[in-house]
């Protein structure tokens, strides 16, 4: 299959920012580094995902540098320079003809060239800011190249103001192009794979590592080595740790089985849980609660659609579950609600599995892609799950990107009878 986010995608993002931007002004973003994990061991390199959005290049030490003048901006890639033994020991570094392939940047330099090309420019009077890109996430923490650029600009250049990209770059980021969504779609399909495979091999006495080794297992035969973000599979009594990653608990008959995961294609990440039963069928109590988080997540896709307030979407889920899980006898008060619900219902995807985006006070808008995530915690009975799907808005209502994903007890039980 080929690519299906090219370099026009990361040329536009570039070109919308630079647009955003006053003239007379830089812009600095950084691949970033890994950070040391041990000894003589780096954790592996993860590009930071803005420096991705707008080049494509997933390789450290790299720099984008641009001008905005006028009409008209000059941009330069800085990459590692060839290394014949580091290669040899840390792997192959891409050179200028590939990066301008996967990017669309055409002036290419050397890293440690960065540093003084930059001076030369702030120099030469014409400048006077320079954008970086402050994540409130990495902000402070004495390693992001961004604080440490900026230290040094204020002390050797303090004429010349510092701005923020991140906010800039969050709103980029909230409506997502076709391309992207097109790349979500892929990823969908390869989370469906992933959670068929669990549910087939699902039996009492499995252990949670090895339902994430039938994941991992059924990703990597589709060319994805590492998910979207850390899986969660939990069963039983473990389901009530919201975040679970130790995967070391067995699955005993009658108990419900969680999982929270999603695959990645070209950078972007879906994000999918669906519970069952270990045994293959539910039990009257488990599909009492499953059909109360079916019925609001059904309800929640017939109704979304643009024009909503982003930040009613939340309570529109806790709402009309509620409803559901009174109708159940569950609970009698909406004050109880956060008894069996113990976190938000909705939060976008893309890049990130909680994507940097930026929804204050913003309605929703076709492009934009974020989970309906329904939990129910019924610790008195041991039953615990989410059903969690992604919801992409359209023109005039809004599509389920993982509809096709068993969802229903009779689609779940027909998998898992196979």
């Amino acid at each position: 299959m080929g690519n299906i986010i090219n370099r026009e995608f990361y040329t536009g993002n570039r070109k919308e920012l630079y647009e955003s931007l006053e003239p007379g002004v830089a812009v600095v973003m950084f691949s970033g580094r890994a950070p040391r994990k041990t000894n003589d061991e780096d954790y592996p390199f993860f590009a930071h995902r803005n420096f991705v959005y707008l080049t494509g290049i997933e390789q450290a030490g790299t720099v984008l540098m641009a001008r905005v003048e006028e009409g008209g901006f000059d941009e330069k890639l800085f990459i590692l320079p060839a290394d014949l033994l580091a290669e040899r020991w840390t792997g192959r570094r891409i050179k200028a003809n590939e990066a301008e392939e996967i990017s669309g940047v055409l002036s290419y330099g050397y890293v440690d060239e960065f540093k003084e090309e930059l001076k030369r420019m702030l120099r030469s009077g014409q400048i006077t800011k320079v954008y970086l890109d402050f994540d409130e996430s990495f902000f402070g923490d004495g390693g992001n190249e961004a604080d440490r650029l900026s230290a040094e600009l204020k002390e050797g250049f303090p004429y010349v103001a510092i701005g923020n990209l991140h906010p800039k770059l969050k709103k980029l980021r909230t409506i997502k192009k076709p391309c992207e969504i097109e790349a979500m779609r892929e990823a969908e399909r390869i989370t469906r794979l992933g959670i068929e495979a669990m549910m087939r091999a699902s039996k009492p006495g499995m252990y949670e590592y090895q339902y994430k080794a039938e994941y991992d297992y059924a990703l990597a035969q589709e060319g994805v080595l590492v998910p979207g973000f850390p899986s969660i599979i939990s069963a039983g009594e473990n389901n009530f740790c919201i975040h679970y990653n130790s995967y070391r608990g067995q699955a005993k008959d009658g108990d419900m089985v969680l999982n929270d995961v999603g695959a990645v294609w070209e950078h972007e990440i879906t994000d999918v849980s669906r519970g069952w039963p270990c045994n293959g069928k539910f039990s009257e109590r488990q599909r009492l609660l499953y059909e109360c988080a079916l019925h609001t997540s059904n309800y929640m896709f017939e109704t979304l659609k643009p024009g909503i307030p982003m930040s009613d979407v939340d309570r529109m889920i806790r709402k009309y579950n509620f409803e559901q899980l009174r109708e159940a006898g569950v609970c009698k008060d909406y004050e109880e609600i956060g008894t069996y619900m113990w976190h938000g219902g909705a939060h976008h995807i893309g890049l990130d599995v909680h994507d940097v985006v930026d929804v204050k006070d913003r309605l929703t808008e076709p492009g934009m892609v974020f989970c309906v995530d329904v939990g129910i915690y019924h610790e008195e009975w041991g039953i615990g799950f989410r059903l969690e799907d992604n919801c992409l808005i359209t023109a005039d209502g809004c599509e389920n990107l993982s509809g096709a994903i068993p969802r229903t007890v009779e689609e779940i039980e027909g998998v898992m009878g196979r």
